[in-house]
């Protein structure tokens, strides 16, 4: 199934951003190592709660250091937060209302996210805010 495996290729080298990222992916890690299992709906429940906590968490934190480094692609990069964050809380109440069937569905959702939003969206925003002094 996915890979949850923090790589050095995934660091934008800013620490407090990577040390996110590796947390994002542990969680991830962790959600679909219970949902192979088959884990119950409190397991589930709560990896999910805090996966949509510390994704609204990271996000901010994220955007608050380009915003005070004056990162010029900011609203587009909110914007595709935006559209994340919904699709998180989505995943959360298919599974509350008992519709979540897929999981395969979440884990792609998830590495894609983690792979594709780090390396691609994230690694825009690395050079210019290390160009700045923030690593």
């Amino acid at each position: 199934m996915a890979n949850f495996e923090w790589n050095d290729r995934y660091s934008v080298n800013v620490m407090e951003i990577d040390l996110q990222h590796k947390k994002l992916f542990a969680m991830a890690h962790n959600l679909d190592e219970a949902m192979k299992k088959g884990q119950g709906k409190e397991v589930l429940g709560k990896l999910l709660n805090d996966l949509v906590y510390y994704t609204k968490t990271h996000f901010a934190s994220e955007e608050r250091i380009m915003e005070t480094n004056h990162y010029p692609e900011l609203d587009e990069h909110r914007r595709i937060h935006h559209k994340m964050t919904g699709k998180v809380e989505q995943i959360m109440k298919d599974f509350q209302d008992g519709n979540l069937r897929d999981s395969i569905g979440v884990m792609n959702f998830l590495q894609d996210w983690l792979t594709k939003h780090i390396l691609g969206t994230d690694m825009k925003y690395s050079p210019y805010l290390n160009g700045r002094g923030v690593h």
